[in-house]
């Protein structure tokens, strides 16, 4: 009789609240990970709030929330989430810095939120990494930690077990992102549909968007050209076709593409056959020279180059790796 394999534990993620918290930043890593989505095949996570000094805590909204954990938390958590910072960026406590270290070192991930890249920072564990942090603050950043490779125009950067996000939504983005790399697309875009946001935007995608993005209405030639192009990634596309297709001037369409997506075309391209390739490496057995086709690639050497540069990886190690994270 074949012996009945063990369900893992779940991962135990912390994330660190403090007194004067941004209700919104702490909620993301929460909703990510903390709710309970068993049933719709999502894994489960032990997701815990604590505290440098635990107890009832302010909020930036006027209400009090209750956090009776302190760091002792962060010695058991296999993810440590810092979703923001104080406004005014004073320094960490030396033993909240002193817990992130230890759990850096024993190999946990962290995360740092918006401002939270600043307790990273502080910390030194982004001392010659690359990271980012709100586009506001971007300048002080980089006076204040010079070390740090600071790219203030993505929306988050995953640097192995450092991973560092943009403001406010960029948050949800970094923390979809990480339950993407940990158990691949569906579990992520389940996650995403749960809470009613965009499932996947790459990291390299632009935070700060001159122009508000318009709201997505049928009809809309610019909505409907994107959705199109998504169905057929395994297909030529050029700035001046897909100009074309959507009757605008190529300068105008430039615009209002940047304006909506925050990117360019080429890159909003790659990214979204990059996101694709991803997705059947993860949930399909299909060739790799078929997935580079259907994705838009043309070739497997062509899609090696661009794995190679966008993931430091090759497609075939990405589907070992992801099938081996998933399997054990």
């Amino acid at each position: 009789m074949p012996a009945t394999r063990a369900t893992p534990p779940p991962m135990v993620v912390a994330v660190v609240a403090f007194d004067g918290i941004s209700p919104f930043h702490l909620s993301v890593p929460c909703l990510v990970f903390g709710e309970d989505r068993i049933n719709t095949g999502a894994p489960r996570f032990d997701t815990v709030v604590c505290a440098a000094e635990p107890g009832s805590l302010a909020t930036a909204a006027s209400f009090r929330i209750d956090v009776p954990l302190g760091l002792d938390a962060l010695a058991r958590a296999d993810i440590v989430v810092v979703p923001s910072w104080h406004d005014d960026l004073r320094g960490a406590a030396p033993a909240l810095l002193d817990a992130l270290r230890a759990a850096h070192a024993r190999g946990a991930i962290l995360v740092g939120l918006c401002l939270g890249a600043f307790v990273l920072a502080e910390a030194g564990l982004l001392d010659d990494r690359p990271a980012t942090t709100h586009w506001f603050l971007a300048r002080r950043f980089a006076e204040q930690y010079p070390r740090v490779r600071l790219d203030a125009d993505v929306l988050y950067v995953d640097d192995d077990r450092l991973l560092t996000s943009a403001g406010t939504a960029a948050g949800l983005d970094c923390c979809l992102h990480l339950l993407r790399r940990l158990f691949g697309a569906d579990v992520a875009n389940r996650a995403a549909r749960r809470m009613v946001v965009a499932p996947h935007r790459q990291g390299n995608q632009a935070q700060f968007i001159a122009q508000p993005v318009r709201t997505v209405a049928r009809g809309d030639r610019l909505a409907e050209l994107l959705e199109w192009v998504a169905g057929r990634l395994g297909e030529a596309h050029t700035l001046d076709s897909l100009a074309e297709h959507a009757r605008m001037s190529r300068r105008t369409f430039t615009r209002r593409f940047r304006e909506a997506t925050g990117t360019t075309v080429g890159r909003w391209l790659q990214g979204q056959r990059l996101a694709l390739a991803q997705r059947l490496l993860e949930t399909t057995d299909r060739p790799i020279d078929h997935i580079a086709v259907d994705a838009g690639y043309g070739t497997a050497l062509s899609m090696r180059q661009h794995f190679a540069t966008a993931l430091a990886t090759s497609p075939s190690a990405y589907r070992r790796g992801f099938q081996g994270a998933v399997r054990g």
